[in-house]
């Protein structure tokens, strides 16, 4: 992650815990504890799209393209004097997110508004978005 620009050093007074998850191919996931941070966070009231709405949406469409985004989140910068809040420790070593961490409480509102903001202008029934799911849909082949 270093190498990737994903996190960088921190010397800040924060620091949440880490644990591993396993994931279903067996493989284990890095996560990061934020649930003292979310408490103290103001929360983002965005509102995501209701899944119902979405699925609706699809009614009497017949072709299909979907797009899942690879770590979306990581594509969304953290304010230089925001990172610190989003450290984490690893042994002696004190570490601190440069994008947008899974985990967070603000993530899926702030993702989605973006989404929404970059996809603007594109009809809603052509193209509905949920998070890093974007479905490209129409009634024929045009």
């Amino acid at each position: 992650m270093v190498d990737n620009r994903i996190i960088e050093e921190s010397s800040g007074p924060w620091a949440s815990p880490i644990g591993l998850v396993k994931k279903k191919d067996g493989s284990t996931r890095f996560c990061v504890d934020y649930t003292k941070l979310n408490e103290i966070t103001k929360k983002d009231t965005y509102i995501l799209p209701r899944i119902d709405d979405t699925l609706d949406a699809l009614n009497g469409s017949q072709w299909f393209t979907t797009l899942d985004l690879k770590r979306g989140y990581w594509q969304v910068e953290v304010r230089p004097e925001d990172r610190e809040k989003t450290a984490f420790t690893t042994g002696q070593r004190l570490w601190q997110f440069k994008v947008m961490p899974f985990g967070f409480c603000n993530a899926p509102a702030t993702f989605e508004r973006l989404m929404e903001t970059v996809l603007h202008g594109l009809s809603s029934e052509a193209c509905l978005v949920y998070l890093d799911d974007i479905i490209i849909v129409g009634r024929t082949f045009e």
